[in-house]
This record gives C-alpha cells, sequence and structure tokens, in this order.
C-alpha cells in the first residue's frame, strides 16, 4: 500500500518572517519619489501575495516593458532588503515545527511572490533553504496570488496532492490561492486579525506564531 505523501507549503513574507511592515515601507518610499501617496493599511490588503511586477503596472500601467518594470521592481526591494536587515529573524517556533515535520516525513516547501534576490536575502540569511524540498517564487509562476499556481507548482514538486498539503498565510490573498488550489490554510496574524480571514471555509486555525501548532493538530 502506497503512503500517502504529505506536504507544508509555507508563504515566505508575513509568514516565515514577520516582515511585511518593512515591505509597506518600501513602497510608500518607492512612490513617494514618484508623487503617489498611498494608503498603508488599504494598500497591504490589496497586493500583499501579488508579485511586484503586478502591483506597479497596475499603479503605472500595463504598458511598460518588461525590462521596465524589473528595473522597478529591484529599486523597491532593494530599499526592503536595506530596510529590513538588522530585523531579519524566524517567527517564533517556525524551526522547531518544520524539524518535526521533517522527522515525520513531511515535505516541506516555500511558496511565495517574492523575487529570486529577497529569497536569497531571507532563506539563506537565516540559513533555511537547506530544509524544503521546493521553494517556488515569483519567476516559477505565471500569475500571483490569489491564483492558485505558487502553491500547485510547490504541491507538484513535493510529489504530493493538493488535498495532502497545509499551506501557511498571512494574506487574504494568500488564503483565497490556497483555497482556489483546493488546500487547507493556516493563518498567522503577524500582519492582519483574525477577522480579516473570517470568509474563508479552508482555514483551519489562526494563530500569531507556529510555536502555537502541532502536527497531530494540523493533520488530524
Amino acid at each position: 500500500m502506497s503512503v500517502v505523501k504529505r506536504a507544508l507549503i509555507f508563504d515566505m513574507d508575513g509568514t516565515i518572517v514577520d516582515n511585511m511592515a518593512f515591505h509597506t515601507k518600501s513602497w510608500i518610499a518607492f512612490f513617494e519619489r514618484r508623487g503617489h501617496a498611498i494608503d498603508a493599511d488599504a494598500f497591504f490588503r490589496a497586493t500583499a501575495g501579488r508579485q511586484g511586477g503586478e502591483i506597479i503596472r497596475s499603479h503605472f500601467g500595463e504598458h511598460l516593458l518588461d525590462d521596465e518594470v524589473m528595473t522597478l521592481n529591484h529599486e523597491k526591494e532593494a530599499v526592503y532588503r536595506e530596510l529590513y536587515a538588522p530585523h531579519r529573524k524566524a517567527v517564533e517556533g517556525f524551526e522547531d515545527l518544520i524539524a518535526d515535520a521533517k522527522s515525520h516525513g513531511i515535505a516541506l516547501a516555500v511558496g511565495t511572490a517574492a523575487p529570486p534576490a529577497n529569497v536569497e536575502f531571507t532563506l539563506d540569511g537565516l540559513d533555511l533553504r537547506r530544509h524544503f524540498d521546493a521553494i517556488v517564487g515569483a519567476t516559477d509562476v505565471a500569475r500571483g496570488k490569489p491564483h492558485p499556481d505558487v502553491f500547485l507548482e510547490a504541491a507538484k514538486r513535493c510529489g504530493a496532492e493538493p488535498a495532502d498539503c497545509i499551506v501557511f498565510e498571512d494574506a487574504p490573498l494568500g488564503v483565497e490561492a490556497a483555497r482556489r488550489a483546493g488546500m487547507r490554510a493556516v493563518v498567522l496574524t503577524t500582519t492582519l486579525p483574525a477577522e480579516a480571514f473570517a470568509e474563508f471555509d479552508n482555514v483551519i486555525t489562526i494563530v500569531s506564531d507556529f510555536s502555537q501548532l502541532s502536527l497531530d493538530e494540523l493533520f488530524a
């Protein structure tokens, strides 16, 4: 009898690391340089989980060439990394949870809208890359969240069916992406309160950090 392959798929920004406030600050600085004022809360709710290029085109126009979008996105992300570098650390309980998962043969993946430089900045900067069976980022899929592409690709690379995957997220667009992928989700309230996720029927539980979770309860 074949053994069911189970997987945990983690969003990165706002989930593995509590950094979304620094992303928002960098976007505000980026837009201010161009004479655009944005509301931080509204901006986060509308964009968290989307790829940087998608955000830039939605504000400056779909006519922008790929090279222009890439240059603008590199500028914004460089500001983010400078702001967040002194504060970089994993959310409490994360490393204990993934160690427990690995000991039980559960696959581990990252499904993020972040570009490669930010994936390297976070996962390599914290020496976390070695734990993961798959890392899927912005350049690996055509569409960002709420489309399910990133999570479906992560599951595929882990050899797991969507129904046997649990996604960890901090943003409504990410939870919606998990729902569209046919996956259950755990929400971390690093950036939004629990009420922001009331509409989602695929949420197993809502916690403030990973120390409040156990594998037995997640897969019960």
